[in-house]
């Protein structure tokens, strides 16, 4: 029987490419309705900038970017020009989410105070019977606490951490998946190949079949063959722990992640056969398109001098990276683990990904030893990785010089706002909107990676990770009171 998963949230708040960015009326159009309404809203226009986060742009949120992530106030008092006679407009609120570069604000942390503040905390026993933990400064590299850092745990979905990093390296936050559509020769048979992009959706398949049947533009005797080609990854399409509602066969041709209930996070009841699936509806927008389908879709790679007649192409890596991260998505993770094994030339199954994923987080010059990367996802409880690592990926990811990376800490979800921490932190003051951290959840295993802004203003990275939990509610509590202790909520730290 499948043990228990993590199950992303149900309602997070900036659901991936459901919510559209709002635009910015400048340009003269401020009217005494908005300068009135930011006297009222002076603390939502700050809100809602982690509300409305999405959609991602080139690995940063747009809002991050132009509002959260920025030293100075924003809203209220600082709305833009203010009409003749209008209402005084409210107080700036402060900038919800804190600056993710590493500039040094203040003095740095106080290690003692720094133990003396988490002591009482990590010995909660609602953690269970092994708790290991790592916090550093990411603006030095240097470790401000430490509990066996360098023993390796298992890490639930924090893995996902590693993953997204080795794959952003590996291939670079421009990195978009093909799914291609080729012809034969006698322009007889198409081939539907897949690429290895999870996020296929039917608007996709509708596109390649327009193109496609442009390209045979009515000419030839009778129907066209449909072929679909799932080559490009190797090995079992089973994840290890067996079938689950968390995760599909791992295959390069799917749509909507094998999902047959329409929902886009979370468990779902997921389709034996996506590749097939896949094809099949390739071929009711084919028919759509007025191509005339001979029989079923069959397995098979394109034949010899076939040519390419339509592409699509998945959303950039950045947002796939943050995407995955913010609803904590298998599926996703399984493939950014499978793109990086292509890229540095090992079998794209399980086992060519982890050699991969590895390879590239030495390449990145991160404590590695004693990690063993078992999958992309984190569902396979053998994986093993040390909270030193996870710190110092974020740091990594947190260095101006790598750019890159920095999807790594976009994607985190916030704190009272955002994916598996949309309803986490609402009843401790003073830390919603302030923690961004992955989170990660297996039968008595349970962890929390990410970064925060100490009272000293300055971005630190931590891990916590616990095995041995009996109850998991009570584990993600005591995880939260570790990572609010940082932010100095309550007196607590700093």
């Amino acid at each position: 029987m499948a043990e228990s998963v993590e199950e992303p949230s149900n309602r997070p708040s900036d659901p991936w490419g459901r919510i559209k960015n709002p635009k910015s009326k400048r340009n003269g159009s401020n009217t005494w309705q908005v300068v009135a309404g930011s006297a009222v809203l002076g603390l939502v226009v700050a809100t809602g900038a982690v509300l409305a986060a999405g959609p991602w742009d080139n690995g940063q949120r747009k809002a991050e970017r132009q509002l959260a992530a920025a030293a100075h106030p924003t809203g209220g008092g600082h709305h833009g020009r203010r009409l003749p006679g209008a209402p005084e407009p409210a107080p700036s609120a402060p900038a919800v989410l804190g600056a993710l570069d590493t500039v040094t604000r203040s003095a740095p942390q106080d290690p003692a105070s720094l133990r003396a503040a988490l002591a009482p905390l990590i010995a909660a026993p609602e953690l269970g019977t092994r708790v290991a933990a790592s916090v550093v400064d990411t603006a030095t590299g240097e470790q401000l606490y430490g509990r066996g850092a360098a023993t390796p745990m298992t890490p639930a979905s924090t893995v996902k951490i590693a993953t997204a990093a080795a794959a952003l390296s590996a291939l670079g936050p421009d990195h978009r998946i093909a799914t291609t559509v080729r012809l034969s020769e006698d322009g007889r048979t198409l081939t539907l190949v897949g690429g290895g992009d999870p996020t296929l959706d039917t608007a996709a398949l509708r596109s390649l079949a327009t193109t496609a049947a442009k390209a045979l533009g009515g000419d030839g005797e009778g129907p066209v063959r449909l072929a679909y080609d799932t080559s490009r990854y190797t090995g079992p399409v089973r994840h290890p722990i067996g079938k689950n509602p968390n995760i599909a066969p791992v295959t390069a041709l799917m749509v909507d992640e094998g999902r047959l209930d329409g929902s886009d996070r979370g468990p779902a009841d997921r389709s034996k056969d996506p590749a097939g699936d896949a094809a099949r509806a390739f071929a009711a927008q084919l028919t759509a398109a007025g191509v005339a389908v001979g029989g079923e879709p069959r397995a098979a790679r394109p034949a010899a001098g076939a040519r390419t007649v339509a592409t699509h192409r998945s959303a950039p890596l950045s947002a796939l990276v943050e995407r995955t991260l913010t609803n904590s998505d298998n599926d996703i993770a399984e493939a950014l683990a499978r793109q990086t094994a292509i890229a540095k030339g090992e079998s794209a199954d399980f086992a060519g990904a982890r050699r991969a994923v590895t390879t590239e987080l030495k390449k990145l010059q991160v404590p590695t030893a004693g990690a063993r990367l078992a999958d992309g996802s984190g569902l396979d409880r053998q994986g093993r990785v040390t909270p030193a690592l996870l710190t110092a990926l974020l740091a990594r990811a947190a260095e101006p010089e790598r750019p890159g990376l920095r999807p790594v800490l976009t994607g985190l979800p916030v704190a009272g706002f955002t994916g598996t921490l949309s309803t986490r932190y609402r009843d401790t003051a003073g830390t919603p909107g302030l923690i961004r951290a992955k989170t990660g959840t297996l039968t008595k295993v349970n962890s929390l990676a990410g970064t925060v802004v100490d009272p000293q203003g300055r971005l630190l990275a931590f891990a916590f990770l616990a095995s041995g939990s009996t109850v998991p509610g009570d584990a993600e509590a005591a995880l939260d009171a570790l990572a609010a202790a940082l932010t100095g909520a309550g007196g607590t730290a700093g």
